[in-house]
């Protein structure tokens, strides 16, 4: 399994697609703190997106796609300069018999689709602290034909109810998060993270050797020899791309895997056998290192958790 489809394993990934929204003349509406990653594209017209805590204001056009990831407060509308309303109040106060929400009565026309993906909250920050708080994909960028065909089905699935909606709409959310996260690869503007170093030949590379064998008991000098490189050129280059060592990289990785197992109810003991430690005792020492708490008292209190839902 490549590394961005085992991330995208252990994160459970569920995804939610909201209603169409279409927007009449000058609008202006505020969204409050969210969690995880929303996600819209620009079906008709144009419209601008900011943040209430600054940063440039961003124009969307139609055919484009964003990714919003930090959880911030933010603004979309025709005028940055109007004063927003409540954009959850109007989407449930507007919403219409077909499942369309309609705000404003005449001038241009916007029209929208979006929705969120949430997570296992105990490995979302995997994912989320390597991206940048908006990922903006313009229809005219060469390398999204995939997301260019998914816009086509938005289009056509949040026109009218049809059966098997709910369905069709997290495959496609699915493949938006996918299509917009190797569009972001492609871009070059990453992060410092293991999703940027990804798009790396040589750290690509052997961040997809850690992830197909974690159990291997990897050695900086092992990992350099596959990628063709030096020891002390792989060692730099691979904490300069993924902020950490390699070493650091594949105890991480081995935690949150461990973890989720864990919550899965899996043994201790099966558990450290899986992710390559030969003992309980060092499998123990590194859970708490990392996580804070023994992997026995985190499955203890991962356990009550989900009976008090």
């Amino acid at each position: 399994m490549d590394p961005l489809s085992d991330v995208f394993h252990l994160l459970k990934v569920e995804s939610v697609l909201s209603a169409r929204l279409e927007a009449y003349g000058s609008w202006s509406l505020r969204f409050s703190a969210y969690q995880h990653i929303k996600f819209g594209s620009v079906l008709e017209g144009a419209f601008w997106l900011w943040f209430e805590d600054g940063g440039p204001q961003v124009e969307l056009r139609a055919g484009d796609f964003y990714l919003l990831t930090q959880g911030g407060a933010y603004c979309t509308g025709s005028d940055p300069s109007l004063t927003p309303v409540d954009g959850r109040e109007v989407l449930a106060t507007s919403l219409c018999a077909d499942g369309i929400v309609r705000y404003g009565r005449s001038g241009e026309k916007v029209s929208a689709a979006g929705g969120r993906f949430v997570f296992d909250a105990d490995t979302s920050e995997l994912l989320l602290k390597s991206l940048p708080p908006l990922i903006h994909i313009p229809a005219a960028s060469e390398t999204a034909p995939a997301l260019r065909a998914v816009l086509d089905l938005l289009r056509l699935e949040t026109e009218t109810p049809r059966p098997g909606a709910s369905v069709a709409a997290a495959s496609l959310a699915n493949m938006v998060l996918v299509q917009a996260l190797r569009e972001y690869l492609a871009s070059g503007a990453h992060t410092p993270g293991w999703l940027g170093a990804l798009a790396d030949p040589k750290i690509g590379t052997a961040l997809a050797l850690i992830h197909e064998d974690v159990a291997r008991r990897w050695k900086v000098d092992e990992l350099a020899a596959a990628v063709a490189m030096s020891r002390t050129t792989f060692a730099e280059r691979f904490r300069k791309l993924v902020g950490m060592t390699p070493i650091d990289y594949l105890t991480d990785w081995r935690i949150a895997k461990a973890g989720a197992a864990l919550r899965e109810g899996k043994s201790i003991a099966s558990v450290a056998e899986s992710i390559g430690y030969g003992s309980e005792a060092a499998f123990n020492s590194a859970f708490k290192r990392i996580v804070g708490q023994s992997p026995g008292r985190y499955r203890q209190s991962q356990s009550a958790a989900c009976s008090g839902k």
